[in-house]
Parts: structure tokens; C-alpha cells; sequence
């Protein structure tokens, strides 16, 4: 049955490969949602203002993306969507996607681009695309009009953490007994899921998701799910995919220390004393 289904994947393949004899683009929409824990340890919002507070931030997550794409290349960029809540304080934001940030991949030379800014600072992180072990399972669905494959993965991420920050601004400084040591990161396996069509025979997806034998249409990423809500093929107006240009330039690695430094001090600045009283948040966003 298995390889029945990889065998009708293509075919699907072959017949749609004379779309691509052709100019060929296309623009997908991608919606995606992140689930979250929210705890909120607060004596001064009664339960109705904490209900309404959760709802404003969960509706934070939720995102709206549209990738352009043609045969060896793509744009991957956040619509602006002026009604969405702004909340979170200033460490959210901080950290939160500014809006204007744009991925760009070209998989004929295995390259990205990722534009991002970040606290302020643009940064243009440019390194290699990493190829992806995946597992084409014989699994199908319809998404909208289109037959997709389930395709499969398996990566090494960082277990769980909750992150807990407080209003309270009467912060004293620790001494060196009261801080705690940094723990060792613990690992763990996460399966990430895919869904691909063969008719739009482009092996490119949302974000950095890529390397399947057709476009990816849904993604399951831990709690991170995206899933596309639209598709136009060859539109009348042309697209114009472009690499983005603006920002300090950085590879991968260098972009995740400077991340990882500034997410340190932020913790540090909004972590809750031993003592203090106030308005804590814990917030579990996991993978």
C-alpha cells in the first residue's frame, strides 16, 4: 500500500512537471497558531481581566503568512494585521516578530536569507539551507482541492521551559549565593509531521520547511501548526522575488548567540526575586 501510494506521488509528479515547462509562480497563505500555557499569579486582576488577558495573548500567536514562489526561489512574510493585540509587556515584544521580517530561499543553490529585526536591530542572516532526513509515509488527505502525502521527521530539540517574568519593579540585585546555576540543556525527540501535494511540484514550504518531491501545505511543529488557507497559481500580475538587503549581516550561529545573550539578560532584568511581590506571569510556549 505504501509504495503504492509513493508510486501515485509520482505521478502525480510527472503530470504536473509541464506546469513547470512553462513560467511558473505561485503565492500560497499560510495561517499559523502556537499553543501556550499561560499562568498568572496577579492580586490585582480579578478572573474575568486574566480570561481577557490569556485570549489577547493566544490571539498574539496567531499569524498570517503568504509565500511567494516560483521554481527555484521564494519570499516567506508576515501580512500586516493592524487589529492585533500588543500585549505581552516588554519582553514579548522585545522577542516578537516585528512584521516586516522576510525569509528568502532559493533551493537551486541551497541558500537562505532570513531579514529579521529583533530589539530594534535589523539583521540579515545569510547561511546554507539544511537538508532534511525526511520519511514519506503513505498516509493522504485532501487539503482544498489538492491530494497531499504525509511526510515525516525526527529532530533533537530543547526540552520544554516555562518562562516567568513579573511587573514588579522594586527588584534588589542577588548576591552571588542567592543565583541559581545554569542547568545543562536537556534534549528530547520531536516528530515533526508534514503534508505535501505533487501537483505543484515545487520542493519548497513555509519557513525553512523544504525537501519534499511537492509544495507543503500543512505543518505540525510541536505546538507550532501552520496550515495553507489559500492558493493562486501563475496570477495575472507577476511577482517580483527579490533577496532582501537590509540589515547587519550574520550567519545562523552568530544570530542565535546574540539571541541567546540578549534572552539572558532580559530573564534576568524580569525574573521574580525571592521575596518580592507583584503581578508574575509564567508563560509555557515549548516548541
Amino acid at each position: 500500500m505504501k509504495n503504492l501510494s509513493i508510486l501515485f506521488s509520482l505521478i502525480l509528479i510527472l503530470v504536473a512537471s509541464s506546469v513547470l515547462a512553462q513560467d511558473f509562480q505561485g503565492v500560497a497563505t499560510y495561517r499559523t497558531q502556537r499553543k501556550i500555557d499561560i499562568k498568572m499569579d496577579s492580586t490585582k486582576m480579578n478572573d474575568a481581566m486574566q480570561t481577557k488577558m490569556i485570549e489577547m495573548m493566544k490571539k498574539g500567536f496567531q499569524k498570517t503568512y503568504t509565500l511567494t514562489f516560483d521554481k527555484s526561489s521564494s519570499l516567506y512574510r508576515q501580512e500586516v494585521e493592524l487589529d492585533k493585540p500588543q500585549v505581552g509587556g516588554e519582553m514579548m515584544m522585545s522577542f516578537g516578530n516585528s512584521g516586516n521580517d522576510v525569509f528568502y530561499k532559493n533551493i537551486k543553490d541551497k541558500s537562505y536569507i532570513d531579514q529579521k529585526e529583533t530589539m530594534g536591530k535589523k539583521f540579515l542572516i545569510k547561511d546554507s539551507i539544511v537538508s532534511i532526513d525526511w520519511k514519506l509515509e503513505s498516509d493522504t488527505k485532501h487539503i482544498g482541492e489538492y491530494m497531499c502525502f504525509k511526510a515525516t521527521y525526527t529532530k533533537q530539540v530543547p526540552k520544554r521551559k516555562s518562562i516567568s517574568f513579573s511587573s514588579n519593579t522594586n527588584k534588589k540585585k542577588e548576591s552571588d549565593d542567592e543565583k541559581e546555576e545554569e542547568e545543562a540543556i536537556e534534549m528530547e525527540d520531536r516528530i515533526i509531521t508534514a503534508w505535501y501535494t505533487p501537483q505543484i511540484p515545487v520542493s519548497n514550504g513555509p519557513a525553512k520547511y523544504q525537501g519534499l518531491p511537492g509544495l507543503i501545505l500543512e505543518i505540525h511543529d510541536g505546538k507550532l501548526t501552520v496550515i495553507c488557507s489559500q492558493i493562486v497559481i501563475n496570477p495575472e500580475e507577476k511577482i517580483e522575488i527579490n533577496e532582501p538587503t537590509k540589515g547587519k549581516q550574520v550567519d545562523q550561529q552568530e544570530y542565535d548567540d546574540i539571541m541567546d545573550k540578549k534572552a539572558k539578560e532580559m530573564m534576568e532584568r524580569y525574573a521574580p526575586r525571592k521575596g518580592s511581590k507583584g503581578e508574575h506571569v509564567i508563560i509555557s510556549v515549548g516548541g
